[in-house]
């Protein structure tokens, strides 16, 4: 189905469903829900998920955009991305009740970042129409999204992933559903890297990253992104990934130190960089 004729529904408004939302409302013409369970938030995101995508160019973007608090209040749609913290039992509730959302012919997709796709599709009734789409952030400047596939999707599903990800303004590549997959697998190993680096003192945060901008051409280095990402997330993602993968994505103790003390990156305002403003 054209996205001129569909309906997006985000779950979760947190950093990776705000994203998400205002990528789909910049780069298609679909109406957007975002789900979003706290009270003290649903105002707010859709102030802000508009203003910012009106700012990119999609130009009453808010007429678009709807907020609610369950899944119970959205429509049926075509696509459905669940962007929920990595915790498989919220994932599997999650993606039980947003299975029964789903419009004819229409995918569901975990932004999941390292649990198994598998594990995930095996809560679901039609597993087939389920497969992973994993974004970056920040998504609307970002153009990747990697799909993840287990055995038993179907392969239009995996049509209509490519579909949408090209209507979304990005490129697709694939990976086997393993843990980390591609991408998160290596962004983490380089990420921890830089902060065992760091914990020995090797060099300055600044000049880690500065030296992996400029002499391997990252746009962002791998312990400020790791501030954008959260620690408390890239935490639970090394944690799994030693637990299935071995010891060398063993979180370095720094890393749990500054997870302990508040300090997550962006989100909380302070991380391996000041983000106060």
């Amino acid at each position: 189905m054209s996205p001129a004729a569909s309906t997006v529904t985000v779950i979760g408004g947190g950093t990776m469903g705000r994203g998400i939302a205002v990528a789909s409302l910049v780069r298609t013409p679909a109406a957007v829900w975002l789900v979003e369970t706290a009270d003290g938030l649903r105002e707010e995101l859709a102030r802000g998920i508009a203003a910012d995508a009106e700012a990119r160019g999609a130009h009453g973007a808010g007429s678009r955009l709807s907020v609610v608090g369950s899944l119970a209040e959205t429509p049926e749609a075509e696509l459905i991305v669940e962007a929920v913290p990595e915790i498989p039992e919220l994932k599997h509730r999650v993606l039980r009740e947003a299975e029964g959302r789903l419009a004819a012919g229409g995918i569901l997709a975990s932004n999941t970042s390292s649990l198994s796709i598998a594990s995930l599709a095996a809560a679901l009734e039609r597993p087939g129409r389920f497969l992973g789409m994993h974004f970056f952030q920040p998504v609307p400047d970002t153009v990747l999204t990697e799909l993840i596939l287990h055995d038993g999707v179907d392969g239009q599903a995996v049509e209509a992933a490519e579909r949408w990800t090209a209507a979304l303004g990005r490129e697709a590549i694939t990976a086997r559903d393993v843990p980390g997959f591609a991408t998160s697998r290596l962004g983490l190993a380089i990420g921890l890297e830089a902060i065992r680096m760091l914990e020995e003192g090797v060099a300055s945060a600044e000049d880690i990253d500065r030296g992996m901008r400029l002499g391997y051409q990252h746009a962002v280095g791998p312990l400020r992104m790791t501030d954008m990402v959260g620690l408390d997330v890239r935490l639970a993602i090394a944690e799994y990934l030693a637990e299935h993968l071995g010891p060398r994505f063993e979180p370095p103790q720094l890393m749990r130190d500054m997870v302990a003390a508040g300090r997550l990156g962006r989100k909380s305002g302070r991380g391996f960089f000041d983000w106060a403003e």
